[in-house]
């Protein structure tokens, strides 16, 4: 038998202040946050996925060694063309740092936007409509 996996169900985003970082994904990305767990952590809720939210430096929950604000490369996908996607940052106050650019995604091209959340982790905001 060949082992493989599914698909990704969660990842975790060390962040220096839970509160601004949960804020600013809930608003500029429209995820929903939940808090979970008798620690009462902190999670962002999207389609079938989630990112928990740790806390720089918190105790009691095993990670990698290095975990450091800020370290992060991530993709988000949307339905959004890239021409509204740009629209929606700017309204919300958001850098652009590049795009759109034409990329390749997991399904094939893509139309990216980049722009750093509070962290200052690269998030890549795509559209496979372009």
């Amino acid at each position: 038998m060949r082992f493989t996996v599914d698909r990704l169900d969660h990842l975790v985003i060390t962040c220096r202040d839970v509160e601004i970082t949960a804020s600013w994904y809930q608003r500029v990305l429209g995820m929903e946050r939940e808090e979970y767990g008798r620690n009462r952590r902190n999670a962002l809720k999207f389609g079938g996925q989630k990112v928990n939210l740790r806390p720089y430096g918190a105790e009691g929950w095993t990670t990698c060694e290095d975990a450091m604000p800020g370290t992060q490369d991530l993709c988000f996908v949307t339905a959004l063309r890239s021409e509204h996607i740009v629209e929606h940052l700017s309204e919300c106050g958001v850098t652009i740092t590049e795009g759109p650019v034409h990329r390749l995604g997991a399904f094939g091209p893509i139309t990216s936007v980049y722009c750093h959340d509070p962290d200052g982790n690269l998030i890549e905001v795509a559209s496979y409509q372009g």
